[in-house]
């Protein structure tokens, strides 16, 4: 008779560093993290998706609200009382939803960003793959100051966003390289109206406007202090080889990857194969409307949960 057991991951630890396993040894001229940037409909899952194969990297296409499904149990998308009480549909169709709606889905977006951000830093430590993600948390802020310009939420989200947004991060290293695509707002909303899903349609102009202002004059200045940039319009990103030709082409001397060595690296992989940790600074204890609920509510969702993701158990 074999005697047979749960089967376990096994997960990086001490040991395995006082062993000899160390990250810098699997690095290679691509083990880089890359981000695609840009409006909606820009074609940025495209190029990443390009990218990634031309070039051996892994892709991660953009997290939505159900990105934790996806990665975990057998894959089923649970209910969106499961997933932060939002969905993209409602917020197209009423971006000013008197129950804080809008914030509640950002807010749970950015969740996501951060978890997958985690997910693509652990791959490309254990493995020395690089990575390219369509968008990440660096840049989701662009979508929170469109919706404060247009009076979607209160200015109380916005602190607490910014709040959790400066703490959530702070323990990640940036992209080594960002790729903005820069497609004028009309022109999306054009391409949402010929091809965007029916509730898209009702986006408004000057809520894609400001998504491209704050892409311009806040996220790109501010991530090429600590990151490679190339910008490219819609057209010429279609041409991958060219973009590829260009990345060739950088040198990748700015940024805190080069202050790196295997203690750092050991103890960053520590962290983010972690994800209730990752998660954590996500949950500041401050009331907030949009996104609080209470104890008794917390507790029903919960188990019901746990009946769902658990059965049997």
């Amino acid at each position: 008779r074999f005697h047979v057991s749960a089967k376990q991951d096994l997960q990086y630890g001490w040991l395995a560093y006082m062993l000899g396993d160390r990250t810098t040894k699997k690095f290679g001229k691509t083990s880089k993290v890359f981000t695609v940037e840009g409006n909606l409909s820009s074609g940025k899952g495209k190029l990443a998706q390009q990218l990634a194969e031309k070039l051996g990297m892994k892709y991660f296409p953009e997290a939505d609200i159900h990105y934790l499904n996806r990665i975990t149990g057998d894959g089923l998308l649970l209910d969106e009382k499961f997933n932060g009480f939002c969905n993209l549909e409602r917020f197209y169709n009423d971006p000013k939803c008197a129950d804080g709606h809008s914030y509640r889905l950002q807010a749970w977006l950015f969740g996501n960003r951060v978890l997958q951000y985690a997910d693509a830093l652990e791959h490309l430590l254990s493995t020395g793959q690089g990575v390219v993600l369509e968008r990440s948390p660096y840049s989701d802020f662009v979508f929170l100051d469109a919706m404060f310009k247009e009076g979607y939420i209160h200015k109380r989200c916005l602190d607490h966003y910014k709040e959790i947004k400066e703490i959530s991060i702070s323990e990640f290293l940036p992209p080594h390289l960002v790729i903005y695509i820069d497609l004028p707002a009309s022109e999306v909303r054009k391409r949402i109206q010929e091809n965007g899903e029916t509730y898209e349609k009702n986006v408004s102009t000057s809520y894609l406007q400001h998504i491209e202002d704050s892409y311009k004059k806040t996220f790109l200045p501010e991530i090429s202090e600590t990151s490679e940039v190339l910008q490219y319009t819609s057209g010429e990103a279609e041409d991958v080889e060219k973009v590829i030709e260009d990345i060739e082409y950088l040198k990748f001397e700015k940024g805190p990857w080069l202050e790196q060595d295997d203690v750092s690296f050991h103890h960053l992989r520590l962290y983010v194969q972690d994800k209730n940790g990752v998660l954590d600074p996500l949950a500041v204890p401050v009331y907030i409307p949009e996104v609080t609920i209470g104890g008794t509510e917390f507790d029903k969702i919960y188990y019901e949960y746990r009946s769902v993701s658990n059965p049997g158990r």
